[in-house]
């Protein structure tokens, strides 16, 4: 198998989108137990500042978010920042974690981090977005950098943004179709998928598309429609693990698994609770579940007043007491 992922990956390739306090180890371990071998292809880290990780304490607390398990193979390490020497330091650091490749935020549309003159802010400066490719892949030892981008920033820019990143030849482009300035308030242009499919036609460079993409068959519908190597899928997957598998559970499954979530969640990121992997620098707040609480007690009757109490939970155990107190009063045990 070579060194490039991308190119060894089965065609249309099916990727897991990263997702902030989502896609956190916890919840790529319950996603792989219930949808692999069907996939994803490849799930990718929440993304992660390279300046801090370049930073003696900032290092410690974010080693959390590249945590991962060897059930979560192949994964991408997802990093961002303005600063060409630290992407290359950045880069060849993770280099050495076990990750298959190496991929850059150029849409995340947050203030604070366009700010720092990342994320989206790059489509901005495709100049120092082409020297962020570069400086990664030259710190990445051999290993693939894909780039994670929106179609512009007030604007379709497409046209010109594409061939930006074509020429710095990265791995693989993935195009949330939507500029920065919609956000996710209007539904994701798919009719502009073949203007970086055709431009980057004979380059080597893969290109994936995003947005409103709400299972495999229509994941399925948009690369035969457009074109495109592949499609990245992100909310989908809200209390949905099974997403890749394409199964659908029974009440019953999705709250145990609920269950389990909330448990590996704990084990990982919440003091005081019975865990071996703890990591004692950096915790994440109990609260980040309950948007979790929401997806998976969806649909079903009950499912209001399940999720109401889902909601004032603390703990793992409350949580556990909560879904067996439910499953036994519905009959569903």
């Amino acid at each position: 198998m070579s060194s490039n992922i991308w190119k060894d990956l089965p065609k249309p390739i099916f990727t897991l989108a990263p997702m902030a306090d989502v896609t956190d180890a916890a919840f790529r371990q319950i996603i792989a137990k219930y949808s692999r071998p069907h996939g994803p292809h490849i799930f990718y880290t929440e993304f992660v500042s390279a300046d801090g990780l370049m930073h003696p304490v900032g290092q410690q607390k974010l080693l959390r978010e590249l945590y991962f398990t060897p059930d979560e193979q192949p994964i991408v390490a997802q990093l961002f920042t303005s600063k060409p020497d630290k992407m290359r330091e950045a880069a060849a650091f993770v280099a050495k974690m076990g990750f298959a490749g190496i991929d850059i935020n150029m849409g995340c549309p947050d203030a604070g981090v366009e700010k720092q003159g990342c994320g989206a802010d790059l489509i901005r400066h495709p100049e120092l977005a082409q020297e962020l490719i570069i400086a990664a892949k030259e710190g990445a030892g051999g290993l693939p950098v894909s780039v994670k981008t929106r179609i512009g920033y007030n604007k379709v820019e497409l046209e010109t943004w594409t061939p930006a990143l074509l020429s710095a030849k990265p791995a693989s482009i993935t195009f949330h179709f939507r500029t920065r300035k919609e956000m996710s308030k209007v539904s994701a242009h798919w009719e502009l998928a073949d203007i970086p499919v055709k431009m980057a036609t004979g380059s080597g460079v893969l290109i994936l598309g995003n947005g409103d993409v709400e299972n495999l068959a229509e994941a399925r519908e948009k690369v035969l429609a457009h074109g495109v190597d592949g499609v990245m899928l992100g909310r989908a997957i809200y209390g949905n693990p099974w997403l890749f598998a394409e199964t659908v559970p029974i009440p019953a499954e999705k709250l145990r698994v609920l269950v389990e979530h909330t448990k590996l969640f704990a084990d990982l990121f919440l003091p005081g609770e019975t865990n071996e992997k703890f990591f004692n620098d950096h915790t994440k707040s109990f609260a980040i579940m309950k948007k979790h609480f929401k997806a998976y007690a969806d649909g079903f009757a009950g499912a209001a007043d399940l999720r109401a109490k889902l909601m004032v939970t603390e703990n793992s155990a409350e949580v556990e007491q909560v879904v067996q107190d439910f499953l036994q009063t519905q009959k569903l045990v």
